[in-house]
């Protein structure tokens, strides 16, 4: 199998269509709502057209959340408030219908997709269609060893594409994007101190089940000691994403690139889609021009990720718990906005006001003729100018 090129991405990605959001906001304009008086709502009506290159814009009428599933080795140095290797019973809670992604995703009518890449159990104790894509039985120590070999870094890679184009194919018009993991948002923390140039205690926060303070000085000194294993593989995304990545990161990373290749907006959740994204921004500049940032999740790797990408959170309800809650829960939001710039009536335009001295209709007084200096218009003999227009 030839080498996954990760240099493609850069050519092969558009940014969504300029003429259409200008035309998106021209419509705007013209609508009997003023111009500023939605807020963002405007905004994002107008990122979605140009995401769709449709004006007005189609409502989304078939969203899927996908999760990408994966237990990390840092885990085992007690950086999280869940067991290492415990990632397959937040799988099995969401395929369960007991999870808060379930609950939503079941009220909103959206459906759950789970993509295995790296739990660590059996892979027949979950149904096929989770395990078809898993490169292997968790990810390396990240501390002290590699993530993943490069070949399956690239598995991994190839499988996130996959699943993008899976969703292309099927219809899918807008993806929630999120993790199940266990040890995952430490990783995540490596990767963005690496690619923001900061230090482990600035982007190293408590995770979804929040940990004490001595869990979170270990989960520092993780960070800190991978990142001493990320600085010299920082030109080769490939390599970093081997090095202290993971193969549900790399996948996620694939996908985010493939699904701007394919045109399909995605709505980011918690720190470990930032982190990717931050990935797959240094792979495709124009990437993030795809995404939107759900919800701020209080994490500080994922606001110092979605600050170097310039993208601003849609919510603020310190929604921690991960699994794609708080970018679900966004949802609703950019259906509203696309709503209302498809459904809002336009201004009608003001009929001529047939006592405005300027319309061009009404006969010169007759203590003013019309000057001779001028030839007549054909249009208006007596005047001997042209009719003003009237102002819009």
């Amino acid at each position: 199998m030839s080498r996954f090129d990760l240099d493609d991405f850069s050519d092969l990605i558009e940014r969504p269509d300029g003429g259409v959001r200008r035309d998106a906001e021209a419509r705007r304009e013209h609508r009997t709502v003023p111009p500023g008086a939605l807020g963002r709502l405007d905004e994002l009506g107008e990122w979605l057209a140009a995401a769709q290159g449709a004006v007005p814009v189609r409502q989304v009428e078939r969203p899927r959340v996908v999760l990408f599933a994966g237990d990390h080795g840092i885990a085992g140095l007690g950086v999280s408030a869940r067991p290492a290797g415990g990632a397959e019973r937040l799988v099995r809670a969401v395929l369960e219908g007991a999870s808060p992604v379930a609950v939503l995703a079941r009220r909103l009518q959206v459906p759950v997709r789970i993509v295995d890449m790296a739990l660590d159990c059996d892979p027949g104790t979950l149904p096929e269609d989770v395990v078809r894509h898993r490169v292997r039985r968790g990810s390396g120590r990240i501390d002290v060893e590699d993530a993943l070999t490069v070949d399956e870094t690239e598995a991994a890679l190839r499988a996130g594409v996959a699943v993008a184009d899976e969703e292309a194919d099927s219809g899918t018009d807008l993806v929630v994007l999120g993790d199940i993991s266990v040890g995952g948002t430490t990783a995540a923390a490596v990767l963005v101190a690496a690619l923001c140039g900061t230090d482990a205690s600035v982007v190293t926060g408590r995770g979804g089940l929040a940990i004490d303070d001595l869990a979170w000085m270990r989960k520092c000194a993780a960070v800190r000691d991978a990142l001493r294993r990320a600085r010299p593989v920082l030109g080769d995304q490939t390599q970093l994403l081997a090095a202290v990545g993971g193969a549900d990161l790399a996948a996620m990373t694939g996908f985010l690139l493939q699904c701007a290749v394919r045109k399909l907006p995605v709505i980011l959740d918690g720190v470990v889609a930032a982190a990717c994204a931050l990935v797959a921004q240094r792979v495709a500049f124009r990437a993030p021009d795809w995404w939107l940032a759900g919800h701020d999740s209080g994490e500080p790797g994922q606001g110092k990720a979605l600050d170097r990408m310039a993208l601003e959170p849609l919510l603020e309800q310190g929604v921690k718990v991960g699994e794609g809650v708080g970018a679900l829960l966004a949802l609703p939001l950019v259906r509203s906005a696309a709503a209302l710039a498809a459904e809002l009536p336009e201004r009608p335009e003001d009929p001529e006001d047939p006592e405005d001295p300027t319309s061009g209709d009404t006969a010169p007084h007759p203590e003013h003729p019309a000057s001779g200096d001028t030839a007549p218009h054909p249009e208006h003999p007596e005047t001997g100018t042209a009719p003003l227009a009237r102002p819009e």
